[in-house]
């Protein structure tokens, strides 16, 4: 069973097993468009694509951020149509070093799945083992049985507003530098980032040639940032919910376990003007 991370050359022996289903997360947040484009282009054999505004999120009303949770049972239905069941592999890639792949990843830990992994180096590598690409859409072979078993391992906005000043709380933000200190802000209407929280762009989480850091640099980088703060009292955010889940998923791949994710971040954060912002 693989639970984080699957290197290309172990997704290649399970790719044809009938317990094995593969969803294809490419997106851009500038061009939704783009990962159908991509996917019909061409893709991993029998991956199924999902897409982020429409599987992976609901949406929005102004007040939940740009890309909230998926309705339990509306998420559920999809998986099931994709043929999934409470046994399948389920792997998630994308080509964007695993950012969307791991909003995938997020969610199906959420519903109580542990057997979902992110292909490690996405297609680009699957492509440098000499993996074959199909044009073919997927729809999914066989209806699946599966049923959620809901964990909580998110927070709203209520819970961080009433812990923003306890010393048992570490909010880590993924956005860019740039973007968290209130400099360049190029998608949300308010600059700047939750008061107290600390920064790590989750880029930073891999190597040159796009893949995870092994799990003893993440770590010890990881380590850096919370100090003495259980990982477990540890908040992921960003701006909508999706790039603060590869930050999450690094730390799952360091032992570094159960922190949480806000799922709204900075996008649902700011739409309350009773909310403080921070800069710096």
């Amino acid at each position: 069973m693989y639970t984080n991370l699957i290197e290309s050359e172990e997704l290649i022996k399970i790719l044809d097993e009938s317990n094995t289903v593969v969803f294809d997360c490419r997106h851009e947040l500038t061009d939704p468009e783009y990962g159908i484009t991509s996917y019909n282009k061409s893709h991993i054999p029998g991956a199924i694509f999902a897409c982020m505004d429409k599987n992976l999120s609901k949406k929005p009303d102004g007040t939940n951020g740009r890309h909230p949770l998926p309705d339990i049972h509306s998420l559920s239905d999809w998986l099931r149509k994709c043929g999934v069941k409470n046994s399948t592999q389920v792997v998630a890639y994308d080509d964007a070093g695993g950012v969307y792949g791991s909003r995938l990843w997020w969610l199906l830990r959420w519903l109580g799945h542990d057997s979902v992994a992110v292909l490690n180096g996405g297609v680009q590598d699957w492509v440098r083992i000499g993996g074959a690409l199909d044009t073919k859409p997927t729809h999914g072979c066989s209806k699946g049985t599966f049923e959620p078993n809901p964990r909580n391992i998110s927070v709203d906005a209520q819970f961080i507003s009433k812990k923003l000043h306890g010393h048992q709380l570490l909010i880590i933000d993924a956005r860019a530098a740039d973007r968290f200190q209130g400099r360049n802000e190029t998608i949300d209407p308010i600059a700047g980032h939750i008061p107290g929280a600390v920064n790590r762009f989750f880029k930073n989480n891999l190597n040159q040639n796009g893949k995870f850091l092994d799990a003893k640099e993440l770590k010890a980088s990881f380590e850096r940032i919370i100090g003495e703060t259980p990982s477990s009292e540890v908040i992921h955010q960003c701006g909508s919910g999706v790039t603060a889940c590869h930050n999450l998923l690094a730390m799952e791949v360091a032992e570094l376990k159960n922190s949480k994710l806000y799922p709204g971040s900075w996008s649902e954060w700011i739409s309350d003007p009773n909310r403080p912002v921070a800069t710096s």
